[in-house]
């Protein structure tokens, strides 16, 4: 080796020196690529993209590929600087001085300088690297698989599967966090509404149900000029039909077959009742994801909420759903809610029935959600009594004030947020 030329020794260490870092940010690169974006490039037909995913589907192959290459290559950067350090400096300083310069030389342009810029830029690095690659990973496919099964093995007395640790699912809430994340590249209205689709499972029938008090239904107990007339002046499509009250329920009726007969003048409570459809009944506790499949797979389109005794305890369309995940068409903020007004001193009057999730998403409140589903059984919960109109309770650092009471229930109240906490206000305990 005596007669190889320091100058040709100082060459061949710089080329390893070049392939050390191609392997090193080559496995940065390909490592960190976004893996959706791959996948869907590759969908589009992409030869490149195509060449990264199949080798991103076998991680073990490719990094056992990778750390052969990195090792074999730091293993003869080795001897090479060694044989320069003894032509520098014969014997044991040169040794030294070879050790301690080669480490520095592959921790700054070997491992450090390539990783972070393929970390920066992990497809510009890591595209072109896979043509190097894949050709390796045929070659080496013997080599490989041997120590990829000893690597294997080795999982396996640890309890890890190579499948499972390939696994790249995300969660809800990591999909969430991607979503957020997205900036320019999808809408801002168009992520509220992705976000408000993996918030559906969050939410339940009861959170955005019409309680049986304010349900508009046809009585068919009652004289049939008020029948009619109730018919006539209804601002919905589909009615419910009951018997005295909601809990007699005899279905469901499409305004749109009755107006038929009813300019027929032939109308009447049995023609009203044949044309009624079966009502449907939805458990309460069901998450809002789940009951619009459940809407879809039963070709519906509204249903009552009952409770573990059988009792109706609301109303639910698959309108509400919707507007869960578009929002309503308003651009007001105090106007998004039914029943919810702003005033000037910064107080809302807000109706008791008004549900405490709207609340808090449509004004950006944080109240608390563990409890009663509406103001009116929030402030009884922390009353504990039946109060009077003046009444006033702090609760989450939001002031309320009774307005209004109707049969033994909170009919109206005035809310202060926060910022604008009416003074003298009791705090609940």
């Amino acid at each position: 080796m005596d007669d190889i030329p320091l100058s040709a020794l100082f060459g061949l260490l710089f080329a390893l020196l070049c392939c050390s870092a191609f392997f090193s940010g080559s496995e940065t690169g390909l490592m960190t690529m976004n893996r959706y974006r791959v996948k869907t490039r590759a969908q589009k037909g992409e030869r490149s993209a195509k060449l990264v995913w199949d080798m991103l589907q076998r991680p073990d192959r490719l990094i056992g590929t990778i750390l052969l290459g990195n090792n074999f290559v730091n293993t003869l950067a080795a001897s090479v600087a060694t044989l320069i350090g003894l032509r520098l400096f014969p014997g044991e300083t040169g040794i030294a001085v070879a050790t301690g310069g080669l480490t520095l030389l592959l921790l700054v342009f070997g491992e450090v300088t390539p990783k972070t810029l393929a970390a920066l830029h992990p497809e510009r690095f890591g595209t072109p690297a896979a043509y190097v690659l894949w050709p390796m990973m045929r070659l080496l496919a013997p080599l490989v698989w041997a120590v990829t099964l000893v690597g294997h093995g080795i999982l396996r007395v640890f309890g890890i599967s190579a499948d499972e640790a390939a696994q790249h699912s995300l969660s809800t809430e990591e999909l969430r966090t991607v979503v957020a994340e997205a900036g320019a590249m999808i809408p801002h209205r168009h992520q509220k509404m992705l976000l408000s689709i993996l918030d559906l499972e969050k939410a339940t029938v009861e959170d955005i149900m019409v309680p049986r008090n304010e349900i508009v239904g046809i009585d068919i107990s009652e004289p049939w000029p008020a029948v009619k007339e109730a018919i006539i002046g209804s601002q919905h499509t589909r009615i419910p039909v009951f018997d005295g009250s909601i809990d007699n329920l005899k279905g469901i009726v499409h305004l749109r077959r009755v107006v038929r007969l009813a300019a027929e003048d032939s109308l009447d409570v049995q023609s009203l009742l044949a044309l009624a459809r079966e009502p449907y009944f939805i458990p309460e506790g069901t998450p809002l994801n789940q009951q619009l499949l459940n809407f879809q797979n039963q070709k519906r389109r509204i249903g009552f909420v009952v409770d573990e005794y059988g009792d109706i305890q609301g109303l639910v369309t698959i309108e509400d759903i919707l507007e869960e995940v578009i929002g309503e068409f308003t651009s007001d903020p105090a106007t998004r809610i039914k029943n919810v007004y702003a005033d000037a001193d910064g107080s809302f009057r807000v109706n008791g029935s008004v549900t405490i999730r709207s609340l808090n998403k449509n004004l950006g409140w944080k109240l608390p959600t563990n409890g009663p589903k509406t103001i009116n059984g929030l402030m009884l919960e922390k009353l504990e009594h039946l109060p009077q109109p003046g009444a006033r309770v702090e609760i989450a650092g939001y002031s309320f004030e009774i307005t209004e009471m109707r049969a033994n229930a909170i009919k109206s109240t005035r809310v202060w947020p926060p910022k604008a906490a009416a003074p003298g206000t009791r705090k609940a305990a």
